[in-house]
């Protein structure tokens, strides 16, 4: 939920409060292939080390990082996997879809848990085919195949956060 306000006209009226829905229109004006390569990367995480998907991250188009919270430091070996089975994913040729489902509805299948309770009664859920599905109002590509390739340029890891610094190349 949006709330504009809106001169009037009137001398004695300042403003009018208007309350618009937005919930169903991507809002985050990332750019589109590094997003999705931000669930992809996200997903890869949780299914390698068991960690929950990136709480903080800075998405950019020429260059993203992503923090993920380990009890230990992953090898570099580790990493390059993470790398590769990203670019797997990306090779599938994946759909990437968006529905919107009633909360109720869509907390039985992925957790809403960081969803403040005014983020309203309709959530917006991004799929990458059958790879990851998650809340999201951001903007994604169609399909993987319109990501490109995925490298991590760097890492660091310090008191429990890994740091992952990725691009996209074509």
């Amino acid at each position: 939920m949006v709330y504009c306000i809106r001169k009037l006209k009137s001398p004695f009226k300042f403003a009018k409060i208007y309350h618009m829905d937005t919930s169903l229109t991507p809002k985050k004006d990332y750019f589109p292939p590094m997003h999705t390569a931000e669930h992809i990367l996200n997903q890869t995480m949780v299914r390698m080390f068991g960690c929950e998907r990136s709480l903080t991250n800075h998405i950019e188009k020429n260059k993203s990082k992503c923090d993920y919270f380990l009890p230990i430091e992953p090898t570099a070996e580790q990493l390059r996997e993470v790398e590769d089975m990203v670019n797997d994913v990306i090779a599938g040729q994946l759909p990437v879809t968006a529905e919107e489902l009633p909360r109720e509805e869509a907390e039985k299948s992925v957790d809403l848990s960081r969803l403040p309770p005014e983020a309203g009664n309709t959530v917006r859920l991004v799929r990458v085919g059958g790879y990851d599905v998650c809340p999201c109002i951001g903007k994604h590509v169609e399909n993987t195949r319109e990501i490109g390739h995925f490298k991590i340029i760097s890492w660091s890891y310090q008191n429990g956060k890994l740091r992952i610094r990725y691009k996209l190349e074509d």
